[in-house]
């Protein structure tokens, strides 16, 4: 294997990408490093979503690198690959199969070297039985463990699929608006589930509610016209005047 070009997890230097001469991201730089957990905000239009599908390889970009773990040059992949490797994406709207179970869910999403259907057939293994007892526990859903998906409430789906990430065991989630629609214990709930995430995983979480930027308590990328605009703590960047003219002021 090559050696490493970089100690970074994620690394994307000079990233840009434009749609029909909009350019949606402009020479984006950015840098996590294994074990961190960072939230991104901005405004609608600032790249945020570009700035995922190209981790994801669902965009390619027009120049820059985008690295992970060093070694693997994610524009020569495709978002199969690139899943494979290790980098799982929650979407803002939940899409858990409602008609399952909560644990059916998890066993369609657990990693193994077999097809996904499959799973719902297949002896499960001691450490694969272990290993969804583990995240039912840490999404706080192992009392619904045999209730249909479709009878949670939405912070509780939201929980599930955040789950059903973990069981592909990714080096990386990408949580896009996770507490979008929850109520404040929900919400509360949600960012002590990331940190006990971040435990054992990278994340990156795009976010706009700023309560919940705090409770996360974590280094913030600004992100603006496609470019960072500001990094820090949450009260640095909020004390940024360019911050507050751009986004925190509206």
């Amino acid at each position: 294997m090559a050696a490493p070009l970089t100690s970074a997890l994620l690394y994307l230097d000079g990233v840009s990408v434009s749609f029909d001469g909009f350019r949606a991201l402009n020479n984006l730089s950015l840098v996590l490093e294994p074990g961190e957990m960072r939230a991104i905000i901005g405004p609608n239009g600032a790249g945020k979503t570009t700035m995922m599908d190209v981790i994801t390889g669902k965009t390619r970009p027009d120049t820059g690198d985008v690295y992970f773990q060093g070694t693997h040059d994610l524009r020569r992949l495709d978002e199969a690959a690139i899943a494979e490797l290790g980098i799982g994406r929650k979407f803002q709207k939940p899409t858990v199969f409602d008609a399952h179970t909560v644990e059916d869910n998890l066993l369609l999403a657990l990693k193994a070297p077999r097809g996904v259907y499959a799973n719902l057939v297949h002896h499960l293994s001691g450490a694969q039985a272990r290993r969804i007892d583990e995240i039912l526990e840490t999404v706080r859903l192992a009392e619904r463990r045999r209730e249909p998906a479709g009878a949670l409430s939405h912070g509780q789906r939201q929980w599930l699929e955040i789950g059903m990430l973990l069981a592909q065991d990714p080096a990386l989630l990408l949580v896009d608006e996770p507490v979008a629609g929850m109520t404040d214990a929900e919400t509360a709930e949600t960012a002590e589930l990331l940190r006990r995430i971040n435990r054992t995983h990278s994340v990156i979480v795009v976010e706009h509610d700023m309560h919940f930027v705090r409770e996360l308590d974590v280094k913030v990328t600004v992100l603006h016209e496609g470019s960072v605009l500001a990094e820090g703590d949450l009260d640095a960047v909020s004390a940024d005047e360019r911050v507050v003219e751009v986004y925190l002021g509206r």
